[in-house]
């Protein structure tokens, strides 16, 4: 079994102290868990203007912070997301931290929100990582990327088991998010985390059941997960073994 724990908490817009003190203490407030998951720009609010004034500069801060929280408390962190300057451009970034403290995994948020403007502030990953926490592959995407079948699918096929979606989701459209945490998991066969800035964080098991899930108010919710269960049920239907190349490649 393998003990998660969704950190649901909003940030406050442009006080990046306040938001770093905040998630210290969801953070520490996990109890016994194995994962931390943070939801998405937790350091400065989903988001300030001019960023320049705000975003964690080369994620030096952040990386200091996940770091040093997770070899004292022995956990994995998987920090959500956070805006960096690197080199005079913006990143929407996940950093993550295993129980030594090491930053074992850098992904940057690849598919752009037009409608909220992001495209005019940020620049979009390029790369798809995962990361092995506890022995175990794990995917990072960032809120709008779920909306990207392709891109979770190359996900799956790198190994993942689980997938960990840091979010600030507007529950204005939280129907068509639920169908797509639930759609993301049945055909790839993975568990997905979706840690929600805005309420509503769920988690999603390979056969698309949803395990649990947050009301919108703050919370650390937790809960455990039985990987072999995911892999049982794999065993009886592989859909990714299933594939016909011939028309399935991308």
């Amino acid at each position: 079994m393998l003990k998660i724990t969704m950190a649901q908490f909003k940030s406050h817009l442009g006080d990046v102290d306040k938001n770093f003190e905040t998630a210290d203490t969801f953070i520490r407030g996990a109890q016994n868990t194995d994962i931390v998951v943070l939801p998405e720009l937790w350091n400065t609010g989903y988001f300030p203007t001019p960023l320049e004034n705000y975003a964690d500069k080369n994620a030096e801060r952040t990386m200091d912070f996940i770091s040093k929280l997770s070899k004292e408390l022995n956990i994995n962190i998987v920090g959500g997301s956070v805006a960096v300057e690197v080199d005079g451009q913006f990143y929407n970034r996940c950093l993550v931290s295993n129980r030594k403290g090491d930053i074992v995994a850098t992904y940057d948020k690849a598919h752009l929100f037009t409608f909220a403007g992001e495209e005019k502030v940020f620049t979009p990953g390029d790369k798809i990582v995962t990361v092995e926490l506890d022995g175990i592959t794990c995917g990072l995407a960032i809120c709008y990327d779920l909306r990207f079948p392709e891109f979770i699918r190359k996900i799956a096929l790198m190994g993942a088991e689980i997938l960990f979606v840091p979010s600030a989701w507007s529950l204005l459209r939280l129907v068509p998010r639920q169908i797509l945490t639930k759609a993301r998991a049945i055909e790839n066969q993975i568990f997905v985390i979706f840690v929600n800035s805005l309420g509503r964080s769920e988690i999603i098991n390979p056969l698309g059941v949803l395990l649990g899930e947050t009301g919108i108010n703050e919370q650390n919710f937790e809960l455990s997960l039985d990987l072999e269960s995911g892999k049982k049920f794999i065993e009886t239907m592989n859909l990714l073994a299933d594939r016909n190349l011939a028309v399935d490649k991308i």
